[in-house]
């Protein structure tokens, strides 16, 4: 039966299957009546609802083990959710949903310098328990993002990546539930390609349940963020895209034109303002740092300046995210160059002439290890990409169709230099949807290894309702 000739059906399962799934469940198992699923279903974006037939708050590997056998028992796809920063949405039909905030434990081994976490826990989880160590593992630019989705989108850190690379690099084993139901692990020596392939393939193998990943040795950082009035914003990014290239490996940099909400939790001079903020860190100490932003700095005045020497913990006041929910739509893809060119379709489409709405529209220089492929390589498409965009428009629901028009409106601004990689865990929900797309992103060659892993390890497409590799010569209808 097709996926659109089961939804019409149904469900497939019955209350006694459900209560039999409760039976060997310890964790909830809710359906849409009950007061708590709402709660349990919740993502980070509140304009993304996700409204499964059945959700499991998944309290250890047997849980989850026991949710995917009755999932594929019954015909249903399989997501996974933990902070819910990056859902494509869930159809109310023939969907079961595994959540894993229940599963949050940390341990640390100071002695091989590595990490052991749990499918729940997020990066502030993680970034604690490390730093006790005088560790730190290569977090997102979120602390509220969970560790282990985070990883399997490859880890972009926006202070130790250009020095260490994706935090899928540092993976030594992982722990999952293969679509048949079994916990199993993975390594560089045991089922190898499974390894590769969930590392850099997200959701599109099993669901994960815990990982071991490598830390680097570091307490503090130099870094922060400059604010500049956004009508300078030409001026000074015509500086920053000259010096970014320049940067070596210990140092990080990105930027993002921001038209910035009437806060109050905000600091006074970003209030309902329109800002460029210029994010940077560096590893070395605050002289050499402070020689690496002079160009920068020459650049123009900034209205806010919290670039200072931090602890490893202070990772998000490099970006200084949104941590709430809140209702967004969003776009992301990478750039083959940022040059004067770039910049000035830029200014157009953004700047201080521009109608645009956005709340953010940010550029992330990449390279120095992040180019370079691990001494265990692994799935992730984005080796040598320079640049990654990524934008996004906050609104009500029913006006996020204009953001949205906005975003299109950006992403043809800068499409003649658009690269079809990208940073897994940058692709909005409702791209790269079909099989064209995401072969697209991975490469011919790329995808056609990830098939063949799918084909071997999830025949049937259970784990589908992500940016889905479907299995070598999988019907249609899957």
């Amino acid at each position: 039966m097709s996926q659109k000739a089961a939804a019409a059906a149904g469900p497939l399962f019955t209350p006694d299957d459900v209560a039999g799934l409760r039976a060997t469940v310890v964790g909830p198992v809710l359906e849409p009546a009950d007061a708590a699923y709402a709660t349990e279903c919740a993502t980070y974006n509140l304009a993304q609802p996700t409204t499964p037939d059945l959700v499991v708050g998944a309290t250890s590997a047997e849980d989850v083990a026991h949710a995917v056998t009755f999932a594929a028992r019954n015909g249903l796809a399989v997501a996974v959710k933990n902070a819910g920063h990056q859902m494509v949405p869930t159809v109310a039909h023939n969907s079961l949903l595994i959540t894993t905030t229940r599963l949050t434990g940390v341990e640390v081994d100071e002695a091989t310098r590595t990490l052991r976490v749990d499918a729940g826990a997020r990066w502030h989880d993680a970034l604690t328990a490390a730093a006790k160590a005088g560790l730190a593992p290569l977090a997102g630019s979120t602390p509220v993002v969970g560790v282990v989705g985070y990883t399997l989108g490859g880890g972009l850190s926006p202070l130790l990546g250009r020095a260490h690379g994706y935090a899928a690099d540092h993976v030594r084993w992982i722990e999952l539930v293969t679509a048949d139901g079994v916990i199993r692990t993975a390594t560089p020596d045991h089922e190898p390609e499974l390894f590769w392939a969930l590392l850099g393939g997200k959701g599109n193998f099993g669901v994960v349940t815990r990982i071991e990943f490598a830390a680097v040795e570091l307490t503090d950082f130099y870094g922060g963020g400059l604010w500049f009035r956004g009508e300078n914003m030409a001026e000074v990014l015509d500086v920053w895209r000259t010096w970014a290239p320049a940067l070596p490996e210990a140092a990080s940099t990105s930027f993002a034109v921001q038209r910035l909400p009437q806060d109050e939790a905000l600091p006074a001079p970003l209030r309902d303002a329109f800002v460029l903020h210029v994010r940077f860190s560096y590893l070395g100490d605050a002289a050499e740092a402070e020689e690496l932003l002079a160009p920068l700095r020459a650049a123009g005045i900034p209205v806010l300046d919290s670039v200072a020497l931090r602890p490893v913990m202070d990772i998000g006041a490099i970006h200084v995210d949104p941590v709430d929910p809140l209702p967004y739509v969003e776009t992301g893809f990478g750039l083959r160059e940022f040059s004067a060119e770039t910049l000035a379709a830029l200014v157009e489409a953004v700047g201080p002439g521009s109608d645009c709405p956005l709340v953010t529209v940010e550029v992330r220089a990449l390279g120095g290890a992040l180019d370079r492929e691990p001494e265990t390589p692994n799935a992730v498409p984005s080796r040598g990409l320079p640049y990654i965009t990524f934008a996004f428009g906050v609104a009500e629901p029913s006006d996020l169709p204009f953001m949205d028009e906005h975003l299109a409106k950006y992403a043809a601004a800068l499409s003649p230099w658009a690269d079809p990689r990208n940073v897994v865990n940058f692709i909005a929900p409702d791209e790269a949807v079909n099989e064209t797309d995401v072969r697209r992103l991975y490469g011919a060659e790329r995808y056609h290894r990830l098939a063949a892993v799918k084909r071997r390890w999830d025949p049937h497409n259970v784990f589908r309702r992500n940016h889905n590799i479907r299995p070598s010569s999988a019907p249609t209808g899957l």
